[in-house]
This record gives structure tokens, sequence and C-alpha cells, in this order.
């Protein structure tokens, strides 16, 4: 056996000890334990709630000290206990869609529809570039598509090799698409869903506006895409990456089948929704049905797809197994908060904000909840895990500086979308820029304008929502 070097040796050491980022489990530990230090130094305090149109709401300048508990060494460890315990709710929805949403992709629906829009569409690059864009921007809007999208980059790339395209194409209109749509994310079980249940609002209430602000912002992501495709198709040095050519057809690399069964999956999944969004108006459905009902959807998806009893059990809990890491990041969230209520200091910290927003005019108030989200991303870059730690501080802070909670929720939504598409700590970012070749520096220069573009349409929308005093309706 050769020995090694001392240099050999050294190299091997400064590997080992190379600083890498903590994971989203480790900060959120951090988090944890800063809060239980907190008990010991934050006063405890609390706000008088009222019930306003059968909701409680924080009533005003109630706020008074109130008798502290600290957090002691046992508390802490029983807390994310009972945050999983607590949050049983949410994680079985993350867990029971991730599983519907894994029947339904298995059975080839989703890139058979993908890939039909595609060859219907070859020689007019705009209207490819603009249909692949708003089925992934769909996807996203829905909790279809999220993490699930890095896969589908390597098709964006045969499409953009056969256009004479370059990668960054690539990956906007399949991962840069999906979180135009999840930015706004009308109809998400995963961050929408669950912001609104904390705030106690009617489960996806203010679709109308938020329809609206998916439209402009999957528009804008489109012409913005469009027109640098542009540049590159006319001057290949335009490009920011280079240019690969492909010298086959689409037809030799998206050869897969839409079937009639594949048209029947996608449409019962579209309806099932539709019927979902019907019965929480008509029928009050909460979080608990929504999760229930991912169960109908899984089933009788892989019934429509020929699977048999066992392989629509395994392909289930395979897709309820892939967001595991996702789903029990809300129990953690939970137990901070958990150790918070304990202590009675979540009100001394809602207090505490609410003394320089209060100073503000609503629509600025609005503004810095949106940019704090926004920073909070770069931590804890988890849409579910980020509702359970914000939300319960957003709304009760927005009954204090007056707004609506629905407001509240969406610049949740804002904050935390926005930033999925150029923070490094954005796990499906840095994939689909790995599966694609594309550096992150250059992903980053390319998105920037676009990201500002985005915050400009979330500042005229949460200004509307402020304006219109946006209701849960």
């Amino acid at each position: 056996m050769k020995p090694q070097t001392m240099q050999e040796t050294g190299l091997e050491t400064n590997q080992q000890k190379k600083w890498e980022m903590p994971d989203t489990y480790v900060i959120l530990f951090a988090v944890l334990l800063m809060a239980a230090a907190a008990t010991y130094i934050v006063p405890a305090g609390a706000f008088e709630r009222g019930i306003v149109d059968q909701v409680e709401r924080v009533i005003p300048g109630t706020y008074a000290g109130t008798e502290g508990n600290p957090t002691g060494f046992m508390d802490l460890f029983l807390a994310l206990q009972k945050g999983m315990v607590q949050s049983g709710g949410l994680i079985f929805l993350v867990l029971f869609a991730g599983g519907a949403f894994e029947v339904v992709e298995r059975s080839g629906a989703i890139k058979g529809g993908i890939l039909r829009a595609v060859t219907k569409t070859q020689g007019k690059e705009f209207w490819l570039i603009a249909i692949v864009s708003i089925l992934f921007a769909l996807g996203g809007a829905v909790g279809a598509v999220a993490n699930s999208v890095i896969p589908f980059v390597a098709i964006g790339l045969i499409i953009t090799r056969a256009l004479k395209l370059d990668a960054l194409v690539a990956v906007s209109i399949t991962f840069g698409a999906t979180f135009a749509g999840f930015n706004v994310g009308f109809l998400n079980p995963y961050t929408v869903g669950i912001a609104q249940s904390i705030a106690d609002i009617p489960l996806f209430s203010g679709m109308a506006l938020r329809l609206i602000a998916f439209a402009v912002i999957v528009g804008a992501t489109i012409l913005y895409t469009w027109r640098y495709a542009k540049k590159v198709l006319a001057d290949p040095s335009k490009s920011l990456v280079g240019v690969s050519i492909e010298t086959s057809s689409l037809d030799d690399n998206l050869e897969s089948p839409f079937t009639a069964r594949h048209k029947l999956i996608l449409s019962f999944v579209g309806f099932s929704l539709l019927f979902f969004i019907f019965a929480t108006i008509q029928f009050k459905w909460t979080i608990d049905h929504m999760a229930a009902f991912f169960i109908i959807i899984g089933l009788i998806s892989g019934i429509i797809a020929g699977m048999n009893y066992n392989q629509v059990a395994l392909t289930f809990l395979e897709g309820c197994q892939k967001l595991v890491y996702g789903a029990l990041i809300i129990g953690v969230a939970r137990a901070i908060l958990i150790v918070m209520e304990n202590a009675s200091i979540l009100d001394t910290f809602v207090h505490a904000l609410s003394i320089p927003l209060e100073g503000f005019p609503p629509i600025l108030a609005t503004i810095g909840m949106f940019v704090s989200n926004a920073i909070l991303n770069f931590l804890v870059p988890s849409g579910s895990g980020q509702a359970m730690i914000s939300m319960p501080i957003l709304a009760p802070l927005a009954d204090m500086i007056g707004i609506t909670r629905q407001v509240a929720v969406q610049a949740y939504q804002f904050g935390d979308g926005f930033t999925n598409s150029i923070f490094p700590t954005s796990g499906p970012l840095m994939a689909s820029l790995a599966v694609a070749g594309v550096p992150w520096i250059k992903w980053a220069k390319w998105m920037m304008p676009l990201f500002l573009i985005w915050c400009v349409i979330a500042v005229i929308m949460l200004s509307i929502g402020v304006l219109i005093n946006w209701g849960p309706v």
C-alpha cells in the first residue's frame, strides 16, 4: 500500500474541515435553542383577544406583562414531540399530497401532457416557451410540481438544444416557471393552505386576486424568457452560458405517449381540485378534509392508470417518503412556537414588532412583512416550515397594524416564493442548475432583473390588497 505524503494528508484534512451550509433542521434547532434562551431574558406578556367574525383576533393596545415560564431541559425536547403531534394534520396533508402526486406522475400523465404540448408547438418558438412555462407554472401553483421539477429540467434541455437555445432557457421554462406559479400558489396545500389554516381564515379563500397575480407574474416570466431567447436565436454569442447545438429533432428525443388514460387522469385531478375549492366554500372543508381527499385522488388515479393494488399502495408510500424531510420541518418549526407560547413571550415579540410598524402606513408595513419573510427564507428554505414560524406572528401583527390576515398570508407567500429562485440555500434551485450545468453566478445574473420585476408586481398586488381590504372571500 502506497504511504500518504504530508501534502496529501493535509489536503484530506483541509477537505474534511471545509465549512458547509448547515442543514435546515440544524438551523431550526439552533433557533429552538435561542427561543429557549429567550424565555430567561425576554419579559412575558400577552394581548387580550376577542372574537370578530367567528375568528379570534388580537385587541390592539391591550398588551400587558404576565408571569413567565422559562423553558427547562426536558421542556426543550418535549416541545419537539408536542410540535409533531400538534402539527399532525398539516404533516399528513403534506405527506398524502406527495403520495397522490407521485401516483399521478408515475402514471406518465404529467410527462405525456407536457411532451404533447411540446410536439404541438414545434416551429413556433414563442408558443412552445409560453405553453411549457404555463404548464409548469400551474403545477407549481397547485403544489403538484415543486421539488419534483428537477428531473423535468432534462426535458427542458432537450427542447432548448433542438431549438438552438441555451441551458438558461431550459431552467427558466421548467424550474423558473414552476416557482413563478409557486410564488402565488393559489391552490398550493403546502404554503397558502397551511398559512391560511394558521391565520384562521377560510381555506383557499381570496382566490380571485391570487389568480390575477398568477397571470401577471407568469406572463412577465414568459416575456422575460422570450426576450432573452430571441437574442440568443438571433446571435448565439449573446448567450450567457453558450449554446450547445443539437443535431437531432425534437421527435427523436421526446417520444412519450399521451394516452386516453393520461388525459382521463389529468382531467380527474383537475376536476377534483376544483371540487375541493367548491367544498371549502359550500361545506366548510378544512386541512383535514384536504389530506383525506388526496388519498382519494391517489387511489382513483392509480386505478385509472391501470396499477394493481400493490403498485398503488407502494407508489403512494414512495411519494409520502419523498416528502418526509419537508413534512417533519413543520413539527420542528411548531416546537419553536410552543416554547415561546409556553413562556408567554410570543406576544412580546408581536408587540415589539408592532411598535415600529404602527408608525408606518399599512402599505409600507405590509411591504415590511414581505421583505422580512424574504430574508427568513434564506435560513428556512421550506414553504411549510416558514409558514409555521412566521404566520403565528404575522396574523396577530396584521390585526395590530390594521391590515387583513389575507394580505399577511400573501406577504408571507411572496417572501417565501420569490427567493426560492435566487437564494443558493434553495435545494431545488441548486439541483436544477446542476442538471442543466448552469453555474449559480450565471443564473443569478440572468435572474436578478426578473426577480426585481416580481418584487415590483408583489408590491403592487399587496398594495391593492391593503386598499381593497382584501378579506376571506
